[in-house]
């Protein structure tokens, strides 16, 4: 039986997709009513091909637990934050979670870290909890290292078909945990040791962060001497070996605009462009909220109460708002807007989690004169014919209504 220690965006979807293939699995999870939630047949979050999923687990047999359970195998999902002064991971979660195991597991367990660390993490924080508690590393508990690498909004299919990495101390446990993930997973699997999947899965996303990083640059540079970035970007494209991506209004998630800072955090004075990745792609909800001063200025619009945001999450087509840029412009809203006096709008935000934030498309269209798109939800694409007579500030390039304005 397998113990799933965290039941958030990676670790319920990891546990529903191996109980739908197969294996005995235990959800867990400290948010009591979270685990009533999932408990009752209610998923808690919603994503393409989740309930069907959850229906199918349920019905091979999954169960969902606030106690950890007395096993042979856990794998830990649960977050990674880091420290916003240092940029250093903070590794409380996953601590306390081994901590847990460790006082209900059997002997010969083995624990496999799904959260993402930074490299050393293991050997820095896990490691010596299980050698202070009286166990034997690599004969009483084995420890392995099998990254996520799944994204919000295509979740089933990456965790159906992205390959997966599968660090670990001794060869004959990477394969038995390759074997776990082999029930469901037909991507490639990776074999190797903890250190290298640490750093492997940072390097993934920091990569990624680089790059958006280019483009928003780009933006800048652009809107600075008056030029077209996306008509740019569509020239440059056209040769065989670059491939730009577009600007945006900021990063976020809990990837991309995380775990580079891991590198910077460690590595100090040597991630000098990861550190100049982030502090410009951080730096993107200043500049839309500058965008936005300035077309309120051109248009001769005075009231920010007529501004509208659409979009509280951090991608198109999700519910997941960690790290949005959405709640990052909100946040400094008073020091360049005199007050968060803009209304919000989010189709996939049921909950009231802002202030001015509204549930209804049309009403929050109607109270507004200035709309700016930081999200390309599927809702709004098909209802650009309603944002007619409004100005519009595009930071997705999806709107191709006459006039308006663009990053």
């Amino acid at each position: 039986m397998v113990n799933v220690i965290g039941l958030g965006y990676i670790g319920l979807p990891t546990a529903l997709m191996l109980a739908s293939n197969g294996v005995e699995v235990t959800g867990t999870d400290y948010n009591q009513k979270l685990v009533d939630t999932l408990k009752e047949g209610k998923i808690t979050f919603q994503e393409k091909g989740l309930e069907t999923l959850f229906s199918d687990a349920l019905r091979a047999g999954i169960k969902f637990s606030h106690e950890y359970q007395k096993t042979d195998t856990y794998i830990i999902s649960v977050p990674t934050p880091y420290d916003e002064l240092s940029k250093k991971i903070d590794a409380e979660y996953v601590i306390a979670a081994v901590k847990n195991v460790l006082s209900c597991c059997q002997k010969g367990a083995v624990i496999i870290i799904e959260s993402t660390v930074s490299p050393g993490t293991i050997d820095k924080y896990v490691r010596p909890i299980i050698t202070d508690s009286g166990f034997i590393m690599n004969q009483d508990i084995y420890l392995v290292h099998a990254p996520e690498r799944i994204i919000p909004g295509n979740m089933v299919y990456e965790l159906e078909h992205n390959s997966r990495t599968i660090g670990a101390d001794i060869r004959e446990i990477g394969e038995k945990v390759k074997g776990i993930y082999r029930s469901f997973c037909k991507g490639e699997i990776v074999v190797t040791d903890i250190r290298t999947a640490e750093m492997t899965k940072v390097v993934e996303n920091t990569f990624r962060d680089i790059n958006i990083a280019y483009a928003n640059e780009l933006a800048k540079i652009c809107r600075s001497d008056h030029m077209d970035v996306y008509e740019i970007i569509r020239i440059a494209n056209k040769h065989p070996r670059v491939n730009i991506l577009s600007p945006g209004p900021g990063v976020g998630g809990h990837c991309i605009s995380v775990d580079p800072w891991f590198l910077v955090g460690d590595y100090p004075g040597l991630a000098n462009i990861i550190l100049a990745a982030r502090k410009i792609n951080d730096s993107m909800p200043e500049f839309v909220l500058e965008r936005i001063y300035e077309i309120m200025q051109e248009a001769g619009l005075q009231d920010v109460s007529r501004v509208g945001l659409y979009g509280l999450t951090y991608k198109e087509n999700v519910d997941d708002m960690r790290e949005s840029p959405a709640l990052q412009m909100l946040d400094s809203m008073k020091r360049h807007l005199s007050g968060n006096l803009v209304k919000v709008y989010d189709p996939y935000i049921l909950e009231d989690v802002v202030e001015n934030q509204y549930h209804d498309l049309e009403q929050f269209l109607a109270d507004i004169d200035f709309v700016v798109l930081l999200v390309a939800h599927e809702e709004i694409r098909e209802n650009m014919d309603k944002l007619q007579g409004k100005v519009i500030l595009d930071t997705r390039k999806v709107c191709h209504l006459e006039g308006t304005f663009y990053l």
